[in-house]
């Protein structure tokens, strides 16, 4: 039982001397002497910053206007020194103050001004080193807690607090996991996956810009790099502080097979983007009809593929839908994509006539090509009309399907309007006999 409140025993003797050094601390402040006297420094350097504050915005306002061509990265620089411009200013003022008055008087009588030019310091630090994190919630949380490090650092208090946390444990047989291993786990493991992180976009940057690699296979590659290194990141960042994972082997077994049951489809999308990418039946850039989504490809994700249409709408098709179901990939093994247009024309017509006409108007349009000349046959008599069929190439499917078949039945309207052919619709002749009896049911069904 005494194990168990020795740790909290000696949290609470930590604390007790925090307050009292805190207590001394403001009685040597209330007391005439060198220490209120920096402590007045201190707020005087505090009160000319922040005055300088408003003044050295305008000048960086003004020279970053007088500039053009600026990337992001540099935009995002200014912004974060315009914000914290008056804490830059300080610690500058404190640090000189400090290097001057340890040149000039006993160390002593400057310790408190070098002690707030540290930290204003080692805050504007720790806000531009949080800036590496993209996502804001965890940026807050890498900010703050750089900053508690390094304040209790300089305060002598970061051994107290660690041995707290260290005695703070959770222990199961010869398995040990502690706050303080916990927390150091999660540092480590979070900047070696940062690391990770970096990595594998200069990776994936490297790999896009080769051009002898298919874009399924640089796909396969970035995300096989990805996969690797944040892996390799996570087992260095756990073994680093220690921890045995052995312990966890039957929890961790345990757990697995609840997810694998739970996460079914996620695993087999997973596996089928795989399959995907390294039988290349789909890359990006290929134009693909499933069901009723017509569209290019433009990105494989591990879970799913981003398909936009001609609307602009972007469907996210899990990759399971696209080995399971019937896909038809127009730009599978080449770009060239053959089209078929039905009409009718009256019998009184020339047949031979019409097949001209029609040749030469779908020739006639963009996008058609021409080395691969366009046919009509045709394919059948009809109640009222003779049956074409008219068949030309297109090698752009990505410039649409629906427009171009669009602008060969206009080129056909306007041909077989100058030549004065007709296109038939059905007529009915509806004939009434004299002595014939019609009865009408009203709505209830009798006559």
């Amino acid at each position: 039982m005494n194990d168990l409140t020795d740790p909290f025993a000696d949290f609470i003797a930590t604390l007790e001397g925090i307050w009292l050094s805190a207590q001394s601390f403001l009685m040597g402040v209330m007391a005439p002497g060198w220490r209120q006297n920096q402590v007045l420094i201190v707020v005087g350097l505090a009160l000319l910053s922040w005055a300088m504050h408003g003044r050295c915005v305008q000048l960086l306002e003004s020279y970053v206007r007088s500039r053009e061509g600026w990337a992001k990265w540099q935009l995002r620089f200014i912004v974060q020194l315009k914000q914290r411009l008056g804490l830059i200013i300080f610690a500058v003022l404190a640090g000189c103050t400090y290097f001057v008055m340890q040149n000039i008087t006993w160390p002593s009588r400057s310790y408190l001004i070098g002690l707030a030019a540290t930290l204003a310091a080692v805050l504007v630090g720790t806000a531009f080193a949080a800036q590496l994190v993209h996502d804001r919630f965890l940026r807050r949380i890498v900010r703050w807690s750089l900053w508690v490090y390094a304040t209790l650092y300089l305060l002598n208090l970061s051994d107290d607090v660690a041995g707290f946390l260290d005695n703070v444990a959770l222990e199961l047989g010869e398995f040990r996991l502690s706050i303080l291993t916990l927390i150091t786990a999660l540092v480590v493991i979070g900047v070696l996956l940062m690391m990770a992180r970096f990595a594998s976009r200069a990776t994936a940057s490297t790999i896009r810009k080769n051009q002898d690699i298919s874009p399924s296979m640089q796909v396969l590659a970035v995300k096989g790099v990805q996969l690797a290194l944040y892996g390799v990141a996570f087992y260095m960042g756990v073994k680093a502080v220690g921890i045995d994972l052995t312990g966890l082997a039957v929890l961790s077994g345990a757990i697995g097979v609840g997810l694998g049951f739970g996460l079914q489809k996620v695993v087999s999308n997973l596996v089928s983007g795989v399959i995907i990418l390294l039988d290349k039946s789909i890359k990006p850039g290929d134009v693909i009809s499933l069901g009723e989504t017509f569209g290019w490809i433009q990105t494989l994700g591990a879970r799913y593929a981003s398909v936009v249409t001609r609307d602009g709408k972007e469907y996210l098709i899990p990759n399971e839908d696209l080995i399971t179901g019937q896909v038809v990939n127009w730009s599978h093994s080449d770009d060239f994509v053959r089209l078929d247009i039905h009409f009718g024309t009256a019998y009184g017509d020339d047949p031979h006539q019409v097949r001209k006409l029609a040749i030469a108007a779908a020739s006639g349009v963009d996008r058609v090509l021409t080395f691969k000349p366009p046919v009509c046959h045709i394919v059948g008599f009809g109640d009222s009309s003779v049956d074409y069929i008219l068949r030309f190439w297109i090698k752009d499917p990505t410039g649409g399907l629906t427009n171009i078949r669009g602008n060969v039945f206009l080129a056909l309207w306007d041909a077989f309007q100058e030549n004065e052919i007709s296109i038939p619709f059905p007529q009915r002749e509806v004939l009434m006999l004299e002595d014939s009896k019609m009865s009408v049911r009203n709505k209830t069904g009798a006559d």
